[in-house]
């Protein structure tokens, strides 16, 4: 750890564990309800459990973002964050926000939007809580010097702010409102947090290979170039059946197949990188999250995207599990690890204590990664099965449910061996300790 205030990006990978958790629990009252066995029911009604898993999940990688930016930037400006204070109130007040919505959804205080299901009086301090980060951020980089990978990373966090503000625009209109809700959600998760990703592993693979910077950085305007490419009107996809024009056929079919090339470059960028770098890095638990990230990014959110965005396929499983298939899969690949791997790399520099290479953290990485596949493969099955009695046999939905239940067996064992892998890296998390009061103390070989 170089900077004092490093110190704040391990309050932020905290926050993110234990709103994960959270996540967990959530989709674990699921898959017990898709099984049949909805016994909380009174307490957790299933929209509620919904709205809450899907909000969980944003809002803990958000915070992991948050955290990466609060560990990079001092290092890639070659200063202190701009105010410390700031970065704690924006901390606390971002899990009242948080904390508020999960129990608004459970009293029925909620939009209803998928992913933007937030009340709007909470979504107007999300846009505050948001621009007190960006401003704190933003005055670092003003101040320090410039690299690619923090301006990138800088302008990926200051549009995922800017594309929540169309998910305030009020319409009566059901088509015109889902046109505006898929410009936040479509354009961060495949838009502009890709550009994030990039940077963060950008960063990683410049500490943990030893590859110049100059070559990685030329490696990320690529990704850069392709994501705009593609990502912006790949948006099109989500418009096929919500009352738009026909043209998005055409335009989120070719530009949705286009897609998997920012995954597949990312992919080939991680590895060719780990494979240049002459640097033995002793973190090696840091590099496999990374390379790991990449791998399992174009397998989710690329292959298993373009499988069923191209109209001709998406006529059948648009709405079904087969959607949760490829979510699941996309958003730990490219999201969820790439966390992972930068909590993994900064934990050793903060705490002075190498506890994420351990036997218990090597089974994180493998039992999170099986079970991750395991789980999709079982959303791919119940999708499959769904969109053949529900859609070509004609069977009602509720009784199609029913049909699926033995489906899900499956996939809560396979969440269960993902479950018991987070819950060791949390242990190896908690083991680390609290950061270094004193920088200067510490095994500095880890930096």
């Amino acid at each position: 750890m170089k900077f004092e205030t490093q110190k704040i990006a391990y309050w932020f990978f905290a926050t993110c564990m234990l709103l994960f958790t959270l996540q967990i629990v959530f989709g674990f009252v699921m898959g017990f309800a898709h099984m049949g066995l909805d016994g909380l029911h009174e307490i957790i009604p299933f929209n509620a459990a919904r709205a809450s898993h899907n909000n969980l999940l944003v809002v803990w990688m958000l915070t992991g973002f948050m955290g990466a930016a609060h560990y990079i930037i001092p290092e890639e400006t070659g200063r202190e964050i701009h105010s410390t204070k700031l970065a704690y109130i924006q901390l606390i007040s971002l899990i009242l926000v948080g904390v508020t919505a999960i129990i608004g959804f459970h009293m029925n205080w909620w939009e209803g939007r998928k992913f933007l299901e937030i009340p709007r009086p909470l979504d107007y301090l999300v846009v505050v809580n948001v621009l007190m980060f960006i401003y704190n951020i933003g005055m670092t980089i003003i101040k320090g010097k410039k690299t690619t990978t923090s301006l990138v990373l800088f302008f990926g966090l200051l549009m995922a702010a800017l594309l929540y503000l169309p998910g305030l625009i009020t319409t009566d209109s059901q088509t015109m409102d889902s046109y505006w809700r898929w410009w936040v959600v479509h354009l961060w998760v495949e838009g502009v947090w890709e550009l994030i990703m990039g940077a963060i592993l950008s960063y990683l693979l410049i500490k943990l290979t030893g590859v110049d910077r100059e070559i990685i950085e030329k490696w990320l305007y690529i990704i850069v170039g392709i994501t705009f490419l593609s990502g912006i009107l790949g948006t099109g996809h989500h418009y096929y059946y919500i009352g738009t024009p026909k043209y998005w056929l055409l335009i989120g079919g070719i530009f949705s197949a286009l897609e998997p090339l920012a995954f597949l470059g990312i992919c080939i960028y991680a590895i060719v990188m780990a494979k240049k770098g002459d640097r033995q890095h002793p973190n090696k638990l840091a590099l496999t999250w990374t390379i790991g990230c990449s791998v399992m990014s174009f397998c989710g959110a690329g292959f298993l995207g373009f499988a069923h965005t191209l109209p001709q396929v998406n006529l059948w499983t648009h709405g079904t599990l087969v959607t949760a298939m490829h979510g699941h899969m996309a958003f730990w690949g490219a999201y969820g690890m790439l966390i992972f791997a930068i909590i993994c790399y900064a934990m050793p520099n903060l705490t002075g204590r190498n506890r994420m290479n351990t036997a218990a953290s090597t089974f994180a990485y493998w039992a999170t990664t099986i079970g991750m596949v395991a789980m999709t493969v079982a959303f791919g099955i119940a999708g499959i099965a769904q969109v053949y009695l529900e859609r070509k046999m004609g069977m009602d939905f509720m009784q199609v449910q029913t049909e699926l239940e033995i489906h899900f067996l499956g996939l809560v064992l396979a969440a269960a061996l993902f479950t018991l892998g987070f819950l060791a890296y949390v242990y190896e998390f908690i083991k680390s300790g609290t950061p270094l009061k004193d920088i200067s103390v510490g095994d500095k070989k880890y930096v």
